[in-house]
């Protein structure tokens, strides 16, 4: 009798945990929201060990998980270890290294550090002219001629630019030079991303059309890649589109050396988002950062050469007008990130602190990765250029998220080549496309060098690439995560001399 009743209660257990219902699966942990800051190097902030023992200890109170620290103003390094020189700046104390004790620090609180440098600025007129020979204004400034002056120049003839000298990015070898600027940081020091800032021709005015751009070499490059001949006007259509590649080339070359040195860092910029937001992708096509700074971070986002997009979305929220822009560029950005994280930067500066929580609390409800506030000079206590208390933005700060980690930018898979003619030369302005069978991946042209590079999906799609450049046609074996380099394949007889 008792064995049939253990047996009854063995068959009921059993079929009572046959019917339990699955237990539903745990919620998706939420994606981590950037909490940035902006230190800029033109105010105090990193300069000595005790700026940076508050810096710090701000961005601990203010729940900030990234740094974006500038350690780059003109084509110099508040650092030791880079391929530019170290900054002159008198505020830095001798042999002391701003960026290598900004990283102990921070990292110790559990915060990233992003170094930031100004990607094409060289020098401000109003300055002594750099002590360093090996200073980039020095080597290749006003006082060279030809490929050796690496200074854009405007239509007029000029070279400044507002108050600075500005590296164009259609020369080649200034185009190689600020690349290695990046690189030689994140080969030297543990900084979780870099920022580029300024990728772009210079302001102007408002015209609709850069003026800039009219550096000798890259004027010969256009006219020997296009057959142009004389002087393209700066509303040429044609040279319009020429020189934005320029700069989407050097965003490209600067993804793939920092990529090639550290696949798991951050390559983010800091965007232009001048005047009202466009509601779509051709209407960008229309906005003073596509036609006049010649800048299509749309494109970037698209293509993958970008792990995080911080449009520098400075706009003042007492003018209904601005506030309006604010949220126009917030949109635009949420339904153009491509492969990128996408935030918005507000200008602190630019508000009072009731304008600062308005736009914090937009940010909040967009479908954006996050916000970063410029720049933290605008929380220095006793600085004079103190807008708000650290405490009172923290407040404000409630809206967002609370602080998580930033963690990594998604693996990295890309290519990246050279095309050379037969007599060894490099083979620029080439187009160059990526096939799977059938399909077309994606169309893109060399640069000033013949480089070029593709950045495909994380994850493998299976099967066999083709690459197609100038006639010939090169099979490619499905590449694993990191930078693969494709031999250098080589064309025929150069352009113009067939």
């Amino acid at each position: 009798m008792l064995k049939r009743a253990a047996l009854l209660l063995s068959a009921l257990l059993c079929s009572s945990l046959a019917q339990a219902p699955t237990p539903a699966p745990a919620p998706a942990a939420p994606a981590p929201q950037l909490r940035g800051l902006w230190v800029d190097a033109f105010s105090s902030g990193i300069k000595t060990p005790a700026e940076i023992d508050r810096l710090v200890a701000h961005a601990s109170r203010l729940g900030i998980n990234v740094l974006f620290a500038q350690v780059g103003r003109r084509m110099d390094c508040y650092c030791n270890r880079a391929s530019v020189p170290r900054t002159e700046d008198p505020a830095v104390p001798a042999g002391f290294d701003p960026l290598e004790d900004l990283i102990r620090k921070a990292h110790a609180q559990g915060i990233q550090v992003h170094a930031w440098m100004i990607t094409t600025a060289a020098h401000n007129f109003q300055l002594p002219a750099p002590k360093n020979p090996r200073h980039v204004l020095n080597e290749h400034g006003l006082d060279q001629y030809g490929s050796d002056n690496w200074l854009t120049a405007h239509y007029d003839g000029t070279f400044r630019a507002g108050n600075d000298y500005v590296l164009d990015p259609g020369h080649p070898d200034a185009a190689r030079y600020i690349a290695e600027m990046y690189a030689s940081v994140v080969r030297n020091y543990d900084v979780d991303g870099i920022m580029l800032d300024r990728v772009r021709y210079p302001d102007d005015g408002g015209s609709g059309a850069s003026s800039w751009g009219y550096n000798e070499r890259a004027l010969q490059r256009y006219r020997q890649e296009t057959g142009t001949r004389g002087t393209p006007t700066p509303d040429d259509p044609a040279w319009l589109q020429w020189r934005r590649e320029q700069v989407t080339a050097l965003v490209r070359r600067i993804y793939l050396e920092v990529k090639s040195a550290r696949p798991d860092v951050w390559v983010s910029a800091s965007t232009i988002t001048y005047g009202a937001g466009p509601a779509n992708e051709a209407a960008f096509r229309n906005t003073r950062t596509y036609r006049e700074v010649l800048q299509d971070w749309p494109t970037w986002n698209r293509r993958g050469y970008l792990d995080l997009n911080v449009m520098m979305n400075y706009k003042r929220q007492s003018v209904t007008l601005q506030a309006r822009w604010f949220d126009q560029w917030n949109s635009f950005a949420a339904q153009n990130r491509g492969r990128a994280k996408m935030a918005s930067g507000s200008a602190l500066y630019l508000n009072t602190l009731e304008g600062s929580a308005a736009q914090l609390r937009a940010v909040a409800a967009s479908k954006l990765d996050g916000w970063a506030g410029y720049a933290y000079r605008s929380l220095i206590p006793g600085s004079g250029t103190e807008l708000l208390s650290v405490d009172a933005l923290r407040t404000a700060l409630r809206v967002l998220p609370p602080r998580s980690a930033w963690g990594k930018p998604e693996p990295v898979r890309a290519l990246r080549g050279e095309l050379r003619w037969n007599n060894q030369q490099a083979a620029p302005g080439i187009q160059v496309e990526l096939w799977r069978g059938s399909h077309l991946l994606e169309r893109s042209q060399t640069d000033g060098l013949g480089s070029y590079g593709f950045v495909l999906p994380a994850s493998s799609q299976g099967g066999p690439l083709e690459l197609r450049a100038g006639g010939t046609r090169v099979t490619l074996a499905e590449p694993p995560r990191g930078v693969t380099r494709i031999p250098t394949v080589q064309l025929g007889t150069p352009t113009g001399q067939r």
